[in-house]
């Protein structure tokens, strides 16, 4: 939940990929199905709460949770409810601007919410008090770091990583920043885009979706088992014009 890219591609296609920092024990072998009010979801499960960290929906949209808002917060248990399963929770509404209003975010734990489709880019914040809503360019690429594992130093420096790795590139492919999202860093295995602090927080499992006009290509890569699982998630075009026209 931790190292987040997205980089945009012709007609509203683009690449998402997550690299996810988190516990070995609380990372899954497969990918996961479910449907909510009639989306289809494509998702890997988290083994301890029940959630997931990043989902691509068959309305077009991808859901991405990283823990921490701005900064680095002090873990206050109990919370209302788990962040991955708010992920989930968000197919429940008929809009991004729907979940915005009707979520009650209040005894959630701080989160970074990332959600792309091919029309837009929403960052999405709740710091424990106030939620921050962004959209960014959706014909730009984009980097995000968890605050929680990353100082702001770090943050700036994984940007300029990113930044090198987009100089002079004008076209993106899937196998380029998978390469990226493997590779990237100054051999610090405490802070390099894959990383591990003493295997009790280390980089488990590298999720990237690629949007296609017909459907969502979901690769999972499981770091721990060495394996990597691939599906396909049709876009339900009638779903998606309806979504735009709401939103």
């Amino acid at each position: 939940m931790c190292t987040v890219t997205y980089l945009p591609k012709t007609d509203g296609c683009f690449i998402f990929t997550s690299n996810r920092d988190e516990a070995p024990h609380r990372s899954p072998e497969n990918l996961d199905t479910t449907t909510i009010s009639g989306t289809q979801l494509l998702f890997p499960r988290d083994t301890a709460a029940g959630g997931t960290w990043v989902i691509a929906g068959s309305n077009g949209t991808i859901v991405c949770i990283l823990n921490g808002a701005f900064l680095k917060h002090k873990h206050q248990p109990p919370y209302r409810r788990s962040r991955g399963l708010m992920a989930l929770d968000f197919f429940s509404f008929d809009t991004l601007h729907a979940f915005v209003r009707q979520y009650t975010f209040e005894g959630m734990e701080p989160f970074t919410m990332v959600v792309v489709d091919k029309k837009q880019v929403t960052d999405l914040r709740w710091d424990g008090t106030q939620l921050s809503v962004q959209e960014k360019d959706s014909g730009s690429p984009h980097l995000w770091s968890s605050p929680t594992l990353y100082s702001p130093e770090m943050q700036q420096k994984r940007e300029q990583w990113f930044s090198e790795w987009l100089d002079g590139r004008s076209t993106f492919e899937q196998s380029a920043i998978l390469h990226w999202h493997r590779t990237a860093g100054e051999g610090d295995p405490e802070n390099d885009v894959v990383m591990n602090r003493n295997n009790i927080v280390r980089t488990v499992s590298i999720s990237s979706i690629e949007a296609t006009p017909l459907q969502l290509d979901f690769t999972y890569h499981d770091l721990l088992r060495q394996q990597t699982k691939k599906a396909q998630l049709p876009v339900n075009h009638e779903a998606l014009a309806v979504h735009h026209r709401k939103n």
